[in-house]
């Protein structure tokens, strides 16, 4: 009945509102498994070509099929003119999260856009998930006069990514470490995108739709943007020295410090501490550990003074930062790798969809009679 009441759940916090074999999370003992293997161990043995098929296809693909896989992915990496045009168009007027999701929408071609056949939207996912790469790097080069370097055949994915970024092919470590970092971004559960995708597609609109719905909601402060919050912050504070004063005074003033804490995590965010490791090791390498050290000094602290772990987005900061990736630019990273279970949801959500449809309970006024304009004071 339409007029029962039943307390709401602010945001949704603890409600299940489907069924799903992607992603698994106990925020209890901070554990998160991909169609039932552990994150860590994914992280360590698959790369993020391989886990995108895990997440599609709920299973690790045998050999031929992983090398079928990255052949289509390499196929599916350049832009169309019609794309390439619309990120120069957009280079210098929009942010890159922006650009990154009209390029999205503009990539539905074709007369059977709306279709719900899943061969044809997994070819969709691969194609979507190959571009977004292609479609951050043309857009940073092009912001910054440089000349748009096109993809290579001979690189994989994550090595590709930071050639056509940067124009120096990666060394192999560090190609290594960010195809780790996508693979520990890929999927999460229902969180805000995700639960946007699915809703998009349940109207059976096509997945473009979906995931740019999905660019939109990650756009949100709240959501996605954390870890540009985090590299900002240690830019603004600039050295060690200088951490607790700049922490104690943000505390005073009430303010949030991103890169802490979770709904779902009620311990330490287990992608947390691989990133935190990556971190340390680039600023070895690199020569510059001041961004790491401040980050230490920033992680005990607000332990000490709030109780508070560190997430996903805190260490994901230096690490990108170290590999040479502006921070404007981290949400589209985020992006790059979470349409991997982005796309999987939406295939999901195809095979057995209802129409997500919920209902709010009513807090206005009581019935009212309509009052003429001549009488109304």
């Amino acid at each position: 009945m339409t007029d029962s009441k039943a307390a709401p759940k602010a945001g949704l916090e603890g409600v299940a509102v489907a069924d799903s074999a992607i992603g698994k999370i106990d925020g209890s003992v901070g554990e998160l498994r991909y169609c039932g293997y552990l994150i860590k161990d994914l992280a360590e043995q698959s790369d993020f070509v391989e886990t995108s098929a895990l997440l599609w296809d709920g299973e690790l693909p045998n050999e031929s099929e992983l090398e079928s896989l990255r052949n289509e992915m390499k196929a599916a990496r350049a832009l169309t003119p019609l794309q390439l045009d619309l990120v120069r168009r957009l280079a210098g007027e929009q942010q890159p999260m922006d650009c990154l999701r009209t390029v999205v929408s503009a990539c539905a071609t074709g007369n059977d856009v709306l279709t719900a056949d899943p061969v044809i939207n997994r070819e969709r996912s691969i194609d979507l998930t190959a571009k977004l790469p292609t479609i951050v790097a043309a857009y940073d080069r092009v912001r910054k006069g440089l000349p748009v370097v096109e993809p290579r055949d001979d690189l994989d994915h994550a090595s590709n990514f930071l050639y056509m970024l940067t124009g120096s092919v990666p060394d192999a470590h560090e190609a290594r470490m960010f195809d780790t970092c996508l693979v520990l971004h890929a999927e999460h559960g229902f969180n805000a995108s995700t639960f946007s995708a699915r809703v998009t597609a349940a109207t059976l609109s096509d997945i473009y739709s979906a995931i740019t719905s999905a660019i939109g909601t990650l756009r949100g402060p709240l959501h996605g943007g954390a870890n540009t919050a985090v590299m900002n912050m240690l830019l603004d504070i600039g050295s060690v020295d200088a951490v607790e004063s700049y922490v104690d005074a943000l505390l005073q003033r009430g303010e949030k410090i991103m890169g802490f804490g979770h709904r779902v995590y009620k311990v330490v965010d287990p992608r947390a501490l691989i990133l935190k490791q990556f971190a340390s090791e680039l600023a070895q390498s690199k020569g510059e550990p001041k961004w790491f050290e401040m980050s230490q000094a920033i992680e005990n602290l607000i332990k000490a003074r709030k109780g508070l772990d560190m997430n996903v987005d805190f260490y994901s900061a230096s690490t990108y930062h170290y590999m040479g990736i502006d921070a404007d630019l981290f949400t589209c990273v985020f992006a790059m790798s979470r349409v991997a279970g982005w796309t999987a949801h939406v295939l999901e959500q195809y095979s057995n969809n209802r129409l997500i449809r919920p209902r709010s309970n009513w807090v206005g006024p009581d019935a009212r009679d309509y009052v003429p304009l001549g009488s109304r004071r």
